[in-house]
């Protein structure tokens, strides 16, 4: 006989599942993984085949793009429209930005995953609600006074790290990003936002640290802090990030 579970252990369960990392229920037809890794190679083949622009002319259209852009919806749709990133052909979709465009803080990852592609948001699987809970506990939320953007707006096929190329081609678009948002702080999130906006390497030893950061004729404030994903594989890191939160919250009390 089947035991009946009660909706408590049902979501007991459900939340098991995920703390372990199942993010797909087994269908009751096959799937063939091994296609579906060919056709994301296809997709890369189909790239190559394009013959983007070498890597020093696609850096210098990525500027010229950018700089064209008078606004957010301006650069959102001139992203949409360049092809100098091979990353474009094998991502669903460009995922320029959430949250709230008239927030005082902004946040910068490095590049979205397999959940953030699938929305066409940044930080929305595991990591993105783990990130939510912690900004909650500074009073912040996406909907209300935080902005959130990735420095690569495609998803490096498998969930690999961007290289220097593809970083380079994209770094001009965040930057204009940032400016076209123009916050008085900025959170870099990880060591390559880090590494790629404040020039600093290391996010151990750079995190928690106020930087100046120059915005055209403004000057304003950065900053850098764990990755939320790191924290899910090291919790004990997580009093590291709370630090870095409380230094957040009172720049933004002033």
């Amino acid at each position: 006989m089947v035991q009946q579970l009660t909706p408590d252990q049902i979501e007991a369960l459900l939340v098991f599942y995920r703390d372990a990392g199942v993010d797909v229920a087994l269908d009751e037809t096959a799937i063939d993984r091994f296609a579906e890794g060919e056709a994301e190679l296809a997709a890369r083949q189909r790239a190559a085949a394009g013959e983007p622009p070498p890597p020093k002319a696609a850096v210098l259209a990525a500027r010229e793009a950018a700089r064209s852009a008078t606004d957010l919806d301006a650069l959102k749709a001139i992203l949409e429209a360049f092809d100098g990133c091979a990353l474009k052909a094998t991502a669903s979709r460009t995922v320029f930005e959430d949250g709230a465009r008239q927030a005082r803080v902004m946040f910068v990852g490095e590049a979205p995953g397999r959940d953030e592609d699938l929305a066409g948001k940044p930080f929305v699987g595991r990591s993105g609600q783990l990130l939510d809970r912690m900004l909650a506990a500074i009073g912040l939320d996406r909907n209300t006074n935080a902005y959130i953007a990735n420095v690569i707006p495609w998803r490096p096929p498998g969930n690999r790290t961007p290289t220097p190329q593809e970083i380079a081609i994209c770094e001009p678009f965040i930057r204009r990003q940032i400016e076209l948002k123009n916050p008085d702080l900025l959170v870099c999130v990880g060591a390559p936002s880090t590494e790629t906006l404040m020039g600093l390497k290391g996010i151990m030893k750079s995190r928690g640290r106020l930087q100046p950061y120059q915005l055209g004729e403004r000057q304003i404030q950065a900053i850098a802090t764990l990755h939320p994903a790191y924290l899910l594989r090291s919790p004990i890191a997580k009093r590291l990030a709370w630090r870095d939160l409380l230094t957040i919250k009172a720049v933004l009390e002033r």
